[in-house]
């Protein structure tokens, strides 16, 4: 369906997103998930109104979520770190490892761009993060910087 959907024209790409949304209970393991959202449901949202993608974050499915989160990976791609913040701090309590995972990659990928916004970020949730979902986000800063941000953030080591 990506291949497709990127083959295209523009006024012919609904077509193959609403079949993408009809079958997303077939998109059920993270490979599908991590392989068609960003590629399919990203650039289909992008210029739209995001709102089911809203929608999806706050949905039974774990596939589903993970769906909405992966989408933003194209907004990040293009500058726009909105929307995959607010998807991040939505999901901060959420009980799946794989939405960790998703969201702290995504942060992560911020932070590749945009240092700044990614600390921001860790510094105001850092006390509520899951654990996978940290580590994900900081797994390229360097050792000491991520050994501060394992004990709650820079400053929370004593000083020697």
């Amino acid at each position: 369906m990506v291949d497709l959907f990127k083959k295209k024209k523009p006024d012919q790409k609904k077509d193959v997103f609403h079949a993408y949304v009809r079958n997303l209970d077939r998109i059920n393991n993270w490979d599908l998930v991590d392989s068609s959202a960003p590629y399919l449901t990203g650039p289909w949202f992008w210029n739209r109104d995001r709102s089911l993608l809203y929608d999806w974050i706050k949905n039974d499915s774990l596939w589903i979520r993970r769906i909405g989160v992966m989408s933003t990976f194209f907004f990040i791609k293009q500058g726009d770190y909105a929307d995959a913040l607010v998807f991040c701090e939505e999901l901060l309590s959420d009980r799946e490892d794989l939405i960790h995972k998703a969201t702290g990659w995504m942060l992560r990928e911020i932070g590749n761009r945009d240092g700044a916004a990614e600390r921001a970020f860790l510094e105001k949730h850092v006390s509520r993060m899951p654990r996978t979902m940290l580590r994900y986000a900081i797994e390229k800063f360097p050792p000491e910087e991520r050994k501060d941000w394992l004990a709650g953030g820079p400053g929370s080591l004593p000083v020697e």
